[in-house]
């Protein structure tokens, strides 16, 4: 039985200025390079020479396809898929050809046209075979996989958060009937978010305008047992980053940190930008038995799975605790502008 909504998503090419496809083309050169120089010499020390000897071609030319392509990067994602591996294949070779013409250019003995040939042919199988890895890389995590991974990530606001907040309302109908009809209004906003489109980029104000709905069910449930600090005057409110990232960790800060506490709890929630990047940090009252509890675990690998589908190595997670403070603080690359796919290479 086919779904109700079915997308079609269309092959894209890695975004060349990710840290993680640099990373990926400079290991796999570089690794092919050691391995030819391994598998043509008669020993480990005539390879060690060889691979020195095609690095002083290799690593300059490497690194100025890693420049064009980087700069090129926004071009490329506007063309149709085939036409940008043309474009880089293209790119590849011109690069090859003009690193080709300077060592001839100042080697004593020119070599033959057929090197020349050889090199060009190198360089564009070698390109293609990464276009490939990353075209079945990119596949790996979408779009069904994917999909269904950041769908599950949405599904995890407890259910019984949702009884909770239903029970409150229907306790403030009678005594409080416009409390009520508010705390209903940013119960519709928290799922009308859940059921949104889970591959699309949300704005920083509306990810901040959801904690601040969630906070203020949780404050008629807690009352003055939940004191929250907002420190968000840093905040780059136009940043873009994937939906329901801060949500949880805000979510774990009172289910594991403040609820099961006797007296009040005070949760920090600070968000700032720090150059081109935007730094979120979100601290609660640290229940050591709570904070290693499965749900809270899960709750982080998934936010982590998440970064990585959406900013590949570019966003990093991490957890601490100093004393009676828990602390997570979540790093992630400064954008306005939404890339063509939030898939690992092309975010």
């Amino acid at each position: 039985m086919p779904s109700i909504r079915q997308n079609a998503y269309s092959d894209v090419l890695p975004d060349f200025r990710n840290l993680g496809v640099i990373a990926r083309v400079l290991l796999a050169v570089n690794g092919a390079a050691l391995a030819a120089a391994l598998f043509a010499a008669r020993d480990l020390v005539q390879a060690a020479d060889l691979f020195v000897q095609a690095a002083t071609v290799l690593e300059p030319l490497l690194l100025a396809c890693i420049v064009m392509l980087a700069a090129a990067s926004p071009l490329l994602g506007r063309l149709a898929y085939w036409k940008g591996c043309a474009t880089v294949l293209v790119i590849v070779i011109a690069l090859t050809g003009a690193a080709y013409a300077a060592v001839s250019a100042v080697a004593a003995d020119a070599s033959e046209d057929t090197d020349l040939v050889r090199m060009l042919v190198l360089s564009a199988v070698v390109a293609a075979l990464l276009l490939g890895y990353f075209r079945l890389l990119a596949k790996a995590y979408s779009p069904a996989l994917a999909e269904a991974r950041l769908q599950a990530l949405q599904a995890r606001i407890r259910p019984h958060f949702l009884f909770n907040s239903l029970n409150t309302v229907l306790s403030l109908l009678r005594r409080d009937p416009k409390r009520a009809e508010r705390a209903l209004e940013d119960l519709a906003d928290l799922f009308r978010t859940l059921m949104s489109e889970p591959r699309q980029f949300v704005r920083l104000a509306d990810e901040i305008a959801l904690l601040e709905r969630y906070a203020a069910l949780e404050q008629l449930r807690l009352g003055e047992r939940l004191q929250i600090s907002w420190e968000l005057d840093a905040a780059p409110v136009d940043a873009l980053l994937p939906p329901l990232v801060l949500q949880p960790l805000l979510e774990n800060a009172v289910h594991h940190g403040v609820e099961p506490g006797t007296g009040p709890g005070s949760v920090l929630v600070r968000i700032e930008r720090r150059g081109d990047r935007v730094f979120a940090r979100i601290e609660n009252p640290y229940i050591e038995e709570q904070q290693k509890r499965a749900g809270n675990r899960m709750a982080l690998d998934n936010i982590r799975e998440r970064l990585l589908l959406f900013f590949d190595a570019e966003a990093r997670i991490r957890t601490s605790s100093a004393g009676s403070i828990y602390r997570v603080e979540i790093e992630m690359p400064y954008r306005t502008e939404a890339p063509a796919a939030a898939r690992p290479g092309t975010a």
